[in-house]
């Protein structure tokens, strides 16, 4: 998987499901996750506003916290 095919998956997610569109989304995110990381996975959460809208948080950044 690319950036762009996640961002053209979450896009198609959004305009098929709209407001139920949680639960596609939420699959795309972890698939970037394994296979992009979860830097990528953030951009894309901020990108879409995904927290505010479906609430998909986004991963802590590893190695922060003690």
């Amino acid at each position: 998987m690319t950036t762009e095919d996640a961002r053209q998956r979450i896009q198609s997610a959004i305009d098929q499901f709209g407001g139920q569109a949680g639960p596609a989304i939420d699959l795309v995110i972890s698939e970037v996750r394994s296979s992009l990381g979860n830097e990528t996975a953030n951009d894309l959460i901020d990108e879409f506003d995904l927290e505010l809208q479906y609430n998909i948080a986004p991963t802590e950044p590893e190695g922060s916290g003690d």
